[in-house]
């Protein structure tokens, strides 16, 4: 939304609010503007469809990097959640296993999600059954830390499942 300020604001009569934030009332737009210009200020037309539109004396450029301050601030306590990949063959030794079980309980206490694929080349198809009993050992030594959310799904070659992390219970004072 452009706000419009000082000459270009169109109208003829405006209701002014001051810079402290009373009604001053309803006068004509070069009675505004010289008293915005009396005490230094900007007249910005703040609800241009209102009948007489509202204009407000302030000083454009503070406010301006008053709003700019408050959406940074607002994206700053947006967390994004990341899907994390984890990705594991039917024929995967126990070390390698705990290895990607630890990434996986790492990225879920960050409170992203891991997704657990298990690939499939070949003959290894006729097992399917064996990786999901490799995505079963997964989640179950993931349950402290995360739940299902999506079931598994054969897509392909590919054998696939999304953890999402459990939501902590805060804790009253």
């Amino acid at each position: 939304m452009v706000l419009r300020r000082n000459r270009a604001i169109r109208a003829a009569k405006v209701r002014v609010i001051l810079e402290n934030g009373e009604q001053f009332g309803i006068v004509d737009i070069k009675e505004a503007l010289k008293l915005a210009e009396d005490r230094g200020l900007d007249l910005i037309e703040i609800a241009p469809k209102a009948v007489p539109p509202v204009c407000k004396i302030m000083d454009y450029g503070k406010f301006i990097y008053q709003k700019l301050k408050k959406e940074k601030e607002s994206k700053k306590n947006i967390q994004q959640v990341k899907v994390k990949e984890i990705k594991v063959r039917p024929n995967i030794d126990v070390h390698d296993l705990n290895t990607k079980i630890d990434h996986a309980k790492e990225f879920l206490k960050k409170g992203n999600k891991v997704r657990l694929t298990c690939m499939f080349r070949g003959r290894e198809m006729l097992h399917i059954d064996l990786g999901k009993k490799i995505l079963n050992n997964i989640v179950e030594q993931l349950k402290d830390v995360g739940t299902i959310e999506v079931p598994y799904k054969l897509m392909g070659k590919i054998l696939t499942t999304v953890i999402v992390p459990i939501k902590k219970s805060k804790k009253v004072k």
